[in-house]
């Protein structure tokens, strides 16, 4: 169960959403289509990252950046609606063959797709790619 490795206690009723890769040469691949994945502000062309792969103990989850924070300790005001997009781009990642939802009933609350912008892979050089979290790295 993913509540045993990711816990928010924060968060009442809070689930992490556990996928699996569907080729395991895939987690790169994954992460920079995470990169391109996110909120728009058009007027600076600049794409905020949502969400990220996280792997944990041979395990790896979906996570909104604002989830990441929370795991920290840190502040983070975590929406429903946060979550919604978080589940929105599990599922796309799903759609597109890269990963396997573990419990798809975790995430069925999910977004519009008119909530996400989605770069092609050719777009991304004329977009600013912002991540609000960077896993591994100390700021």
């Amino acid at each position: 169960m993913a509540h045993d490795l990711i816990n928010i206690p924060s968060i009442p009723g809070y689930h992490p959403v556990e996928v699996k890769l569907v080729n395991q040469d895939d987690f790169l691949k994954v992460r920079e289509t995470l990169t391109r994945i996110g909120v728009a502000s058009r007027k600076d062309q600049t794409l905020y990252q949502s969400c990220h792969i996280l792997h944990k103990q041979g395990r790896y989850f979906i996570v909104h950046f604002k989830e990441l924070f929370a795991l920290d300790g840190k502040q983070a005001d975590l929406s429903d609606n946060d979550l919604q997009r978080r589940n929105t781009v599990a599922h796309l990642l799903e759609d597109w063959g890269l990963v396997e939802i573990v419990d798809a009933d975790m995430c069925e609350d999910t977004a519009p797709l008119s909530q996400i912008k989605v770069l092609a892979f050719g777009e991304k050089k004329d977009w600013n790619l912002v991540a609000k979290y960077n896993i591994g790295k100390k700021k």
